[in-house]
């Protein structure tokens, strides 16, 4: 073991390592917290009741070890996990689907965020599309946006009849119950921000280059028809809050609160326990002596900028 440091102000390698893991979250955060100039008399004026950073952090780092445990239990005990993240536009969605996948194997958790459907695709079954994505045993797939899509945005703009609307909810139900007749926990979750935290958002991503590409025509339609889709989500989770998946409801105007409680929640509704591992040793590295190591050609390596 090396000596210790004499310097207090150096950092030894392991703080340097747990220190990397760490800065992935705040490099998000900073993301988050970026205000473009043109929008700071409206933060000033907005009221933010916001959540002390470090217990922010402490509590996501918590929650996410607990991730990793539920993890292992789904895929120990073969069980087949679907969560549903429906909201208005920058309700919260994709940053609640990082937080939960930021730490957790991505062979048996995955993300699945569907484009429109094809010319193709709108000639099958509505539901067809996606249950080629939905988890074999051992899986959690995380839809970031689902077939809920109609009774919301296809529903309000038009791209589905009334017909087609009716058809989806006399449907959306028993689809539902089939999925956990067969076995999968199928979870809802739809985040809810008020009108003017929605429109704040959308000028962060008007004016922040970053997030521009966040910003869609369908999301500038979603401002003009914000009436509309209130009475599409009512009507949504009057006609498909059913027993055998029913709707949850996360208050997410405070982006860090709403992530904390979706994961505390998404914990809470599936039992587990930790698995148990065996301990894991290092092997000793095999060396050769007649091996010698090759000079790669310099232009072989990336040039080192930084």
């Amino acid at each position: 073991m090396s000596e210790p440091m004499n310097d207090p102000t150096e950092k030894s390698w392991l703080d340097l390592e747990l220190q990397d893991d760490f800065d992935e979250e705040l490099e998000q955060e900073i993301d988050d917290s970026r205000i473009p100039p043109e929008l700071r008399a409206l933060q000033q004026a907005r009221k933010a009741p916001g959540i002390d950073r470090s217990f922010y952090f402490r509590e996501l780092l918590r929650l996410q070890s607990e991730l990793l445990k539920l993890q292992d239990w789904v895929v120990h005990k073969g069980l087949k996990v679907v969560v549903l993240f429906e909201g208005r536009d920058s309700a919260g969605k994709g940053g609640a689907i990082k937080r939960i996948t930021q730490r957790v194997n991505p062979r048996t958790c995955r993300v699945v965020a569907l484009p429109a459907p094809s010319d193709r695709e709108k000639k099958q079954w509505y539901f067809q599309r996606f249950i080629s994505h939905l988890p074999a045993a051992g899986e959690i797939v995380l839809f970031d946006r689902s077939w809920y899509n109609r009774a919301g945005v296809e529903r309000v703009m038009g791209f589905a009849s009334e017909t087609e609307v009716e058809d989806f909810f006399r449907d959306v139900p028993e689809f539902e119950r089939m999925l956990v007749r067969s076995g999968i926990i199928v979870i809802k979750y739809w985040f809810s921000i008020s009108d003017e935290e929605q429109q704040y958002r959308f000028l962060m991503r008007i004016h922040d280059p970053i997030k521009q590409w966040k910003l869609s025509p369908m999301d500038l339609q979603s401002r003009i028809r914000w009436e509309q889709y209130t009475k599409a989500k009512e009507d949504m989770f009057e006609r498909t809050n059913i027993p055998e998946a029913p709707w949850y409801i996360l208050e997410g105007n405070d982006k860090k609160r709403a992530r904390l409680n979706c994961i505390a929640h998404l914990l809470s509704l599936i039992p587990y326990e930790e698995v148990p591992h065996q301990p894991i040793c290092l092997p000793e590295r095999v060396f050769d002596p007649n091996y010698e190591r090759r000079t790669l050609p310099v232009e072989l390596y990336v040039p080192e900028t930084y």
